[in-house]
Formats: C-alpha cells, sequence, structure tokens
C-alpha cells in the first residue's frame, strides 16, 4: 500500500490563528482513492525546520504533500527551501507568468513585482498551472519518491488535489490498494461501555480490520476500517463485519450514513420532500448555523427564531404565559409550545426547539446546569425529552444539537414506517 505524509507549514499554524482545516480533507480524499495515510507534520516557516522535516518524510513514505509557504512575501520561504532540498535553482517560466497574469486579470488586479516572483519555479521539477490561484504548483520525483508542493489556501489546495494530484499519484502507481470504511452512529452508550459490549467482536475481527470510537457531543462514531490488496475480497468480509456489528448494536444503532448528523438529515429532508423551522433558546442559533453550512439547504430549510427572553417566546412562538409562570422556560410544556409555534408560523412539516440552562452559571437545585428540553414536530406529531449534560456551555449546546437531530431524524422515519404500514 502507498504511503502518504501531509506536511502543512506556516507560523499561523502552529500558534492558532489559523486552523489546518487542509490535511483533514486531503486525508479524507487519499483515503477514498486508496492511499494511506501515515503521518501528518505541521512545522512554522523556518528553512532548517522545513528541511528535517522532507527528510524525515523521505526516509518513511513514498509520497509527500506539502501545503503553505509559497506565496510572494518574504514569509513564504517553502520554495526557497525546496531548491536546497532538491540541490536545484529557481528559474523563470514563462508560462506561469501567464497564468498568473491571467489569475490576476480576472480579479481585475494588475501584476507587481512580488505575484511577478510567482513565475519563478524549481528547476527540476515538474510545475503544474494553478488555475484557482497565482501560486503554481510543483511535483518532484527522487528515488522513486514524489513530493507535491501545494498554496495553502483551502479551494487552490482542495483544487489542486481534485484535479492533478490524486489523478497523477493514481496513475504513477496504478497498483494500489483498497481502504473501505463502514461508519455506526451509536446512542444510549458510553466510550468505555460500549468498547466493553463490543470486546468480543474486536478480539474476533482479521488483522486487516480494525474498529475505531469516535466520540461525538453525546454520540459515539463507530468506524471499521477494512485494507486488503483484492477489493472485492475486501468488500465481502467487510459485509460479513458491518452485518455482525449491526446485530451486537441493535436499536442502539440509528444511522450507519458516513456523515455528520446535520448532513444526514439533509439528505432525508432532502429525499422525501420536508420542511424545516427552528425555534431556539438555549442553542442560541447554533442549529441554524449547522444547517445553513450545507449547500443546497433553502430547499427544506425555511427559518428560524433565536427566541432567548420569555417576552420573545410569547410573542413570535405563541407560547402560552401561564406555562412559563407555572413550569418555568426550561420545561416540557413550553418546549413543546416553541415547536408547534414555529411550525405553524413557518408552515413547515418538521420543527425542533430547545430550551435549557446552558451555564455555566443559572442552574437551580430543581434544574441544574446542564437541564435541556428538547421538542420535535412531525407534521402534528410531537415528540420531547429533557436532558442532563454537563456544566460545560460549549459541549452542552453541542449536545442539545446532536440530539435534537437524532430525535427528529428517528421521529420522522418512524412515523413514515407507520403511514407507510397503515396503507398497506
Amino acid at each position: 500500500m502507498i504511503e502518504v505524509e501531509i506536511i502543512t507549514i506556516g507560523d499561523e499554524l502552529l500558534i492558532g490563528q489559523v486552523i489546518d482545516t487542509n490535511s483533514a480533507w486531503m486525508a479524507k480524499q487519499l483515503n477514498i482513492a486508496g492511499f494511506d495515510v501515515r503521518y501528518k507534520t505541521t512545522i512554522g516557516d523556518n528553512e532548517s525546520d522545513i528541511l528535517s522535516a522532507f527528510e524525515k518524510a523521505f526516509s518513511r513514505v513514498t509520497v509527500v504533500l506539502v501545503t503553505g509557504g509559497i506565496g510572494p512575501t518574504k514569509d513564504d520561504i517553502t520554495k526557497q527551501t525546496l531548491c536546497k532540498f532538491f540541490n536545484t535553482r529557481l528559474i523563470f517560466d514563462a508560462l506561469t507568468l501567464e497564468n498568473v497574469d491571467k489569475m490576476l486579470c480576472g480579479m481585475h488586479k494588475k501584476l507587481n513585482d512580488l505575484t511577478r516572483q510567482q513565475a519563478y519555479v524549481p528547476e527540476n521539477c515538474k510545475v503544474i498551472q494553478n488555475k484557482a490561484g497565482t501560486a503554481p504548483v510543483t511535483w518532484f520525483e527522487k528515488s522513486g519518491k514524489i513530493l507535491v508542493s501545494m498554496p495553502g489556501v483551502p479551494y487552490e489546495m482542495k483544487w489542486a488535489m481534485a484535479n492533478e494530484i490524486i489523478p497523477r499519484l493514481r496513475s504513477a502507481f496504478p497498483t494500489g490498494n483498497a481502504i473501505q470504511h463502514r461508519t455506526f452512529w451509536v446512542k444510549n452508550h458510553s466510550e468505555s461501555a460500549l468498547a466493553l459490549h463490543l470486546q468480543k467482536f474486536e478480539d474476533e475481527l482479521p488483522a486487516n480490520i480494525r474498529l475505531a470510537y469516535l466520540p461525538s457531543s453525546g454520540f459515539i462514531r463507530l468506524r471499521l476500517t477494512g485494507k486488503d490488496n483484492d477489493e472485492e475480497k475486501l468488500k465481502q468480509e467487510m459485509f460479513v463485519w458491518q452485518t455482525k456489528l449491526s446485530a451486537l448494536l441493535n436499536s442502539d444503532l440509528f444511522s450507519e450514513e458516513d456523515a455528520d448528523l446535520e448532513a444526514i438529515m439533509d439528505k432525508v429532508l432532502k429525499d422525501k420532500k420536508l420542511t424545516l423551522s427552528l425555534a431556539e433558546s438555549c442553542t442560541g442559533g447554533k442549529l441554524a448555523s449547522l444547517f445553513t453550512a450545507i449547500p443546497g439547504c433553502s430547499q427544506y430549510f425555511k427559518g428560524g427564531i433565536v427566541a432567548y427572553s420569555n417576552e420573545a417566546k410569547q410573542h413570535y412562538l405563541g407560547v402560552n404565559p401561564s406555562y412559563i409562570d407555572d413550569y418555568g422556560a426550561v420545561s416540557q410544556q413550553v418546549v413543546e409550545e416553541m415547536a408547534k409555534g414555529v411550525a405553524q408560523g413557518y408552515n413547515t412539516d418538521c420543527a425542533i426547539a430547545t430550551s435549557g440552562v446552558a451555564g455555566p452559571d443559572g442552574g437551580t437545585p430543581e434544574k441544574p446546569v446542564g437541564t435541556v428540553w428538547i421538542a420535535v414536530f412531525y407534521k402534528g406529531w410531537v415528540k420531547s425529552e429533557m436532558f442532563h449534560f454537563t456544566n460545560n456551555r460549549e459541549s452542552n449546546i453541542l449536545r442539545s444539537c446532536n440530539n435534537s437531530i437524532q430525535m427528529l431524524l428517528e421521529m420522522i422515519l418512524s412515523k413514515e414506517e407507520l403511514i407507510v404500514n397503515e396503507k398497506y
């Protein structure tokens, strides 16, 4: 199996000013293509550190993919360091200058002395013109190994990987091995309890198949990963173990989609042509942000209300003031009214409502921090549930979002099944 190391370069990554999303995206795409990502390395804009990272990577993998540090400013030193590592020099490349000039014209910008420097490339590399930016992609080969340097700008890197790098790697290594994943969303278990429940299953797994635990704000996502030279054989083997695991999880398994919960919900709503609205109190718009980050969500998402105050709950969602007086804002009665009110206001098939004590203060002996009521609405049906989460505000908000999506998913699927059974 062809092993890969991803190296991301930039002081901004080390100090936390910029989050490294590049390596995660690259690893996922490489995995799908059948390449085994063994290492991820992040280093600053320091020549000796970059050279050391290149040396180490070349000693342990076949393919090294580098992002960052190839811009036109003084702190971008990757290009010069590549020359030092491969014992070459920078030369002027007319085709690169033409591409840079064309890109700048498209952005209504003019070529200057700094952007002109992008046209200088290492002499012994293969230049791949960047159709999403000005910094060219450079491909080096040495002793049967490959190093590719790409821009650190995410959309430029993604263009290069999808359109040039992965296709070229597949061509260079046509006999790559198969990697397959199966994902399982599990509820009602802590990580340790689930591990004990699946201990015998894990002990029986063959050497080429592994199980990983990925806790996700109140749920656990299990990933079954298999590797083999024979793709068809692996597919059959994975099916056997997938079936065994599904049976062991039983009713605690609520999805086998390899996606975040909001993406799973997105697919269900689009497939079933359903509409959604949201009434958020303790989640403060976080639910809405999860859905609106998904392209095409306007097909189903009609809108939402962040009703933080009692007055907003009454005025915009029609919550009966006596419910707030008698039961409090964090209650079954109020959250169910919120769900029904927002569904009626936006005329949607589905709705989610949240109300709770996110923390770190505001709790009472009766309703301590972490107490959350969630209600879901689907075509006239309403279901609500109270949760006791943690003392951490961020965790409580994320758990509220995940649990509310899971509740609505299960409600839609169970009621759809009921409707079908009643018809037939």
